[in-house]
């Protein structure tokens, strides 16, 4: 039994939440939108979003209200999805991803008195279909990331990304395209001698 005031951890072999099994760790509010077989890990908190089938959602994510997350995604832990934010099927969150909302966040008005809904705009941003965006990434809001595109580690993507791209760096560019999806890992299986899956 654990001691008052300490949480008994999770044993290894705990199975993620699911829409039907959620954990006691997170909160998922009642007006979140389940798609079927979406894995929900613990410590996440979710309100007013939607997710997509077969979506898995890691540890200490956070979604919030009118953002959507699509099919088949896979969002992976301490990313941060906020208002506003469209992801399509199929894309990956790395690890620490952040979207930002507002370009000029303020917390209270010039006369003092704190910001409510109603003093700021939400500014919209789109992860199209089969996009990844690697750890530690910051996407501002009003930009696109095309489909297939890939966003390295810790970049700062500050305008559109076009499709097939892979950009990288703060603010983020373009460091090569990528001619179809998945072209470069077979050509690289098949120079080894494995088959293309």
């Amino acid at each position: 039994m654990a001691r008052p005031g300490r949480e008994r951890p999770l044993p290894a072999t705990s199975r993620p939440a699911t829409a039907a099994t959620r954990s006691d760790f997170s909160r998922i509010a009642p007006d979140v939108t389940l798609g079927r077989g979406v894995e929900i890990h613990a410590f996440v908190n979710l309100y007013g979003c939607a997710i997509g089938d077969d979506t898995r959602i890691g540890t200490f994510v956070e979604i919030q209200r009118n953002a959507r997350v699509g099919r088949r995604c896979k969002i992976s832990t301490h990313a941060f999805i906020c208002e506003g934010v469209t992801i399509e099927d199929e894309c990956f969150i790395g690890h620490h991803v952040v979207f930002i909302n507002d370009p000029y966040p303020r917390a209270a008005t010039r006369d003092g008195s704190l910001l409510t809904d109603r003093d700021w705009t939400v500014v919209p941003t789109r992860v199209c279909k089969g996009a990844a965006i690697g750890s530690g990434a910051v996407i501002l809001c009003g930009v696109t990331i095309g489909e297939g595109a890939l966003v390295g580690a810790g970049s700062v993507v500050t305008r559109d990304v076009p499709p097939l791209a892979v950009v990288a760096g703060n603010p983020a560019r373009v460091l090569k395209r990528i001619r179809a999806k998945n072209a470069t890992r077979t050509a690289s299986r098949r120079k080894r001698g494995q088959p293309a899956r």
